[in-house]
């Protein structure tokens, strides 16, 4: 839980993904067409990828992947960035986290 913890604070935007999720790979297209250089850590490529997926449930991450984390915090998985999205809030939390500018 604490490198989780750590690993979210380490950039405005962090995502927890594995690269054979196509939600995974919906949600890292939308920040990146927002203009947002998120750090990602794809699970099924690091060696404590099952132990940091337990960890992510642990957190009320279901499923595991995506998990997004906004300024260290974590926001939830596909559904609530999506929605956060659709409703105008994802932009207010990604400038208030200095991930984007405009």
């Amino acid at each position: 839980m604490d490198s989780i913890a750590k690993l979210a604070s380490q950039k405005a935007v962090v995502i927890f993904s594995k690269s054979t999720c196509c939600m995974c790979h919906a949600i890292k297209r939308l920040f990146y067409e927002q203009g947002v250089s998120p750090m990602i850590h794809e699970l099924d490529e690091d060696s404590r990828g099952k132990e940091m997926e337990m960890a992510l449930k642990r957190l009320g991450c279901s499923p595991a992947v995506p998990a997004v984390f906004i300024g260290g915090k974590f926001v939830g998985s596909a559904d609530t960035v999506m929605t956060r999205h659709l409703d105008g809030s994802l932009k207010m939390l990604l400038k208030d986290a200095g991930a984007i500018w405009l």
